[in-house]
């Protein structure tokens, strides 16, 4: 007897492990400080993400990816009046940040532009080859 072949398409599985390898990202931007705020952005071909960072420039700001994480490391420059002095200093000189990399992010050519105090880190997405089909055989036919 011959065998009978089938094709079901793992669309739900990708879309799942998608809403799974995105929680991750998502639930570390929650637990970051009161005093970052941040946009996470999605296109077709890539993420962005987008960190107000008040008193950060390119000077100041680190930027890696590394072992499937992003790094990001912020000093900030404060250099008040000098006919003042601080009765209360809440804001913190240095933010380390680090966050895992979407699943189907490419940790390579990420791209950064930081505009007065707000950085925008795009990061692409690996290319996707479509819809992946699944050949089922129907052992009872064979």
């Amino acid at each position: 007897m011959e065998a009978v072949e089938s094709t079901a398409t793992a669309g739900f599985f990708v879309s799942a492990f998608k809403r799974v390898a995105m929680s991750a990202l998502r639930d570390a931007l929650r637990d970051l400080s009161e005093d970052v705020f941040f946009d996470l952005l999605e296109s077709e071909e890539a993420y962005l993400l987008v960190l107000d960072i008040p008193g950060v420039s390119s000077e100041t700001l680190e930027l890696s990816v590394e072992g499937g994480r992003i790094f990001i490391d912020a000093h900030r420059e404060k250099d008040p009046d000098s006919d003042f002095r601080y009765l209360e200093e809440n804001r913190p000189l240095f933010l380390e940040i680090d966050l895992p990399l979407p699943a189907n992010a490419v940790g390579t050519e990420p791209e950064a532009t930081v505009d007065r105090g707000v950085l925008e880190l795009t990061l692409p997405k690996s290319p996707s080859s479509g819809e992946t089909t699944i050949d089922v055989v129907d052992e009872d036919a064979a």
